[in-house]
């Protein structure tokens, strides 16, 4: 093997590892941007800086670009990672998966129309690209334009018809509109798709919230926290299951830990006050 091919094959094998941090981060980075802690910020800068000299040993590979540009979105430095991918995109114009990259960060940044004309792009450039349609679907929910989100989530379920996430967001449209039945199947078929996966747990907790049925919402709410105990929709679900099952206690608690989470979520607030909870008052999950 020659130099330039042993280069080349470095190159590879770097990107190759690091696609498993850096674009499955963000293809499920949320509109809020990722919360890393100071432990995960400085793996991932030390992440990027490894990816900048992937980028300066091989600087025609959109693939790194794509892939540097994924990291720095998980970090939440949009704009730099806008500016891989734009760097990814001329010299691969046809390049489904940096559109669709390039589209999550400005919906981060809350340029819905650039993210959506991306997502469209992305489309256009490979009619099968799941994470596209996903994306897509995703901004339609998110301004209520549910129709549209279902026909994306549609289409996405039927090209994949084990994409937990299209399942999961199909089944937050249908839950929207108090179709909780079929939120419900849809819940299931994501569970099913990705049985660790927490948000669809959470989610169908809180159609069998909605349908009166407390005691499966419990249980669901208690899986997923055994999971993933820093869930604050998690622990308010509880706090919901048990209120309406009439243990003020338990769902005071429950609400307690929520807002020990994430000290500014209003739904956590309003309900532990609601409850009767005391800031400053410790309160037991068990008991």
């Amino acid at each position: 093997m020659n130099a330039a091919s042993a280069g080349l094959l470095n190159t590879r094998m770097l990107l190759a590892g690091a696609c498993a941090l850096a674009l499955a981060g963000c293809q499920t980075a949320s509109t809020d941007g990722p919360k890393l802690s100071p432990e995960a910020a400085a793996s991932s800068q030390v992440n990027i800086a490894s990816l900048s000299d992937v980028v300066s040993r091989d600087p025609n590979n959109p693939e790194a670009y794509n892939t540097r540009g994924s990291a720095l979105a998980r970090s939440g430095k949009y704009r730099e990672a806008i500016a891989d991918f734009d760097t990814a995109l001329r010299l691969n114009p046809n390049f489904a998966k940096g559109y669709a990259n390039r589209a999550l960060a400005n919906a981060s940044l809350g340029q819905q129309q650039l993210a959506l004309a991306d997502y469209e792009r992305a489309i256009n450039s490979d009619p099968n690209y799941v994470p596209a349609y996903v994306g897509r679907g995703n901004i339609y929910r998110q301004a209520s334009q549910f129709q549209m989100a279902l026909n994306d989530y549609n289409r996405a379920i039927e090209i994949d018809r084990h994409n937990a996430e299209a399942y999961h967001n199909r089944g937050l449209v249908q839950q929207a509109q108090n179709q909780h039945m079929f939120a419900i199947e849809d819940f299931n078929r994501a569970i099913t798709a990705d049985a660790n996966a927490v948000p669809p747990r959470v989610a169908r907790g809180m159609s069998y919230l909605a349908i009166n049925d407390p005691k499966t919402a419990l249980d669901d709410f208690n899986t997923a926290l055994a999971t993933n105990a820093s869930s604050t929709e998690g622990w308010v679900g509880r706090g919901q299951a048990y209120e309406q099952m009439g243990d003020t206690e338990r769902a005071k608690a429950s609400y307690a830990r929520a807002v020990q989470i994430s000290p500014n979520n209003s739904r956590a607030r309003e309900a532990f006050a609601r409850t009767g909870g005391k800031p400053g008052t410790s309160y037991s999950l068990t008991n």
